[in-house]
């Protein structure tokens, strides 16, 4: 009997610790209407393609739209956190939302999973993971391009907000370990519909080559205006504006841009022991099977390994909390801190206290428009 007794309360325990880890929800605010649609599209997508599942446990993902609006975005995930109770917030497809939203979340003290690259105060970043490689590494491919290609002078074009500034940023403190100066600083806002005066003062200027700070199919809108006015050197991007989008806006002129982007956009071109090619392999199939041949893009890419990330941190966070609660909010957090050796569409993530983004080199490649694709720049 008392055999039988202890048998019985043991499957109990069992069965009452499982029933301890209810449901996880991730909330995500996303812009798929306003000006970012070209990216909060696919970065919306992705979340038909994610697992069921966190760390073994079921997921709810509460998707909101923000309309590419950064107040919009801040509301959103204001909301997401003090009405959903959720454990974690992920978003968005623009550079002013993702700040809002990390201010939010900061406040609120919930995980973010930032899937845009953004530069914040140090402290900030406590909440903070952002899954897109720094702007700093990706310019850095371009900036080594440049340098084997004699380049010395190099005028500048982006968006007049925080993406155009990090870009800008990024080009100018790499400047002088890679013998180039920077020789215009001109802006546009990403509704308008044209640049003309600020491409004939880069024209004035007689830059080696050109590098555009817009993203989405507003990247598009300089290039264009430059060949049209006839300049001849290179232009280069950023990983902002890797999508085929782009180069249906921009059609043949956009033919020879360079950017740095994730492996994810060509898997069939890494070699073999490449570390991401498996799963870009996948991932880019399972994409273009759903939503069609010639649709991969890099901004799914970063809300899916937003999801493997989190999957990784939960089983950690799981052992102290029980989700829906501000401990297992704070458990996720320390976890999401210490993942290790996570292989995503678009590099292996290893974040530590000091670094809450986790990628090295092994999340770039260069990529060229060639034939109206992207393609690896060899």
């Amino acid at each position: 009997m008392n055999r039988k007794l202890i048998a019985a309360f043991a499957a109990a325990s069992v069965l009452g610790a499982g029933a301890a880890h209810a449901e996880i929800t991730v909330g995500v605010t996303l812009g798929a209407t306003g000006p970012g649609a070209s990216l909060g599209i696919h970065y919306k997508n992705a979340f038909q393609l994610v697992p069921k599942t966190l760390g073994g446990e079921p997921v709810k993902y509460i998707i909101l739209e923000d309309g590419s609006d950064p107040t919009n975005a801040g509301k959103n995930a204001r909301k997401l956190i003090t009405e959903d109770k959720v454990d974690a917030v992920m978003g968005s497809n623009g550079v002013p939302s993702s700040i809002q939203i990390a201010q939010v979340a900061f406040e609120a003290k919930t995980p973010y999973l930032c899937l845009t690259p953004i530069s914040l105060p140090p402290e900030k970043y406590h909440w903070t993971f952002v899954v897109p490689q720094t702007t700093e590494l990706m310019m850095s491919a371009v900036a080594e391009h440049m340098k084997a290609h004699g380049v010395k002078t190099v005028g500048y074009i982006g968006f007049s907000d925080a993406w155009g500034d990090l870009v800008y940023k990024a080009m100018t403190q790499l400047a002088p370990d890679y013998g180039y100066k920077v020789v215009t600083d001109e802006r546009y806002a990403r509704p308008d519909t044209s640049v003309t005066g600020q491409v004939l003062k880069i024209l004035a200027a007689k830059p080696d080559v050109v590098v555009v700070g817009g993203s989405g199919t507003g990247g598009a809108l300089p290039h264009v205006a430059l060949r049209e006015r006839g300049y001849k050197g290179t232009i280069y991007h950023n990983h902002g504006t890797v999508n085929a989008e782009v180069i249906k806006v921009g059609g043949k002129d956009v033919e020879g841009a360079i950017a740095p982007t994730g492996p994810l956009i060509v898997p069939e071109e890494l070699p073999a022991d490449f570390p991401t090619k498996a799963i870009s392999l996948e991932f880019t199939k399972r994409y273009e099977d759903t939503f069609g041949a010639g649709k991969r893009n890099a901004f799914a890419g970063y809300s899916y390994d937003g999801v493997l990330i989190l999957n990784a941190a939960v089983p950690a966070a799981l052992k102290k909390a029980k989700p829906g609660t501000p401990e297992f909010r704070a458990a996720l957090r320390d976890a999401l801190e210490n993942v290790k050796n996570v292989v995503g569409t678009h590099g292996v993530y290893n974040m530590t206290p000091t670094d809450h983004n986790g990628e090295d080199a092994r999340a770039r490649v260069l990529v060229r428009v060639d034939n109206g694709a992207w393609h690896l720049l060899k």
